[in-house]
């Protein structure tokens, strides 16, 4: 089932629950989706696309995070840190900090990766492999600790 149609579902679902939290994440999501469409390039969304979509929805709303709690305004921080549980719901299963390490080494020694001289070609790899199923901060971190 395509991301658009879970999203229908879940909206009226929503609707009808009268779900606050889930109703602002799940219209941010179709938002989202409707400007992706509408943006004049005439690609369809594929999966690829469409989490790539949801990662940057989680992105915008941690740092959205991250500022309302540094400037005291626990009222905001709650909205973005309920938008990015419900965001998070349509991602797939992220993948845990010693999977990732695995697969980070195991792309090292494929490449023949020396240094942080080759951070761009392993990070690549890395993010072609595990898109969706780890963040890039995370990635980015253990290649160097890996390279290093």
């Amino acid at each position: 089932m395509s991301l658009e149609k879970r999203i229908m579902g879940d909206l009226k679902a929503a609707m009808k629950s009268k779900d606050q939290a889930a109703l602002r994440g799940v219209r941010a999501i179709k938002a989202a989706i409707l400007l992706s469409k509408t943006d004049g390039s005439g690609k369809d969304l594929d999966e690829a696309g469409e989490i790539k979509l949801l990662q940057k929805l989680v992105k915008q709303r941690q740092e959205s995070y991250d500022i309302f709690k540094k400037q005291g305004r626990e009222d905001l921080a709650k909205i973005e840190a309920e938008e990015i549980e419900v965001i998070q719901r349509f991602l797939p299963e992220q993948m845990g900090e010693e999977e990732v390490t695995e697969i980070i080494k195991e792309i090292i020694s494929q490449t023949g990766a020396q240094g942080m001289k080759d951070m761009g070609k392993v990070m690549g790899l890395a993010a072609q492999k595990l898109s969706g199923k780890a963040d890039g901060k995370t990635l980015a971190t253990i290649v160097k600790s890996q390279l290093s």
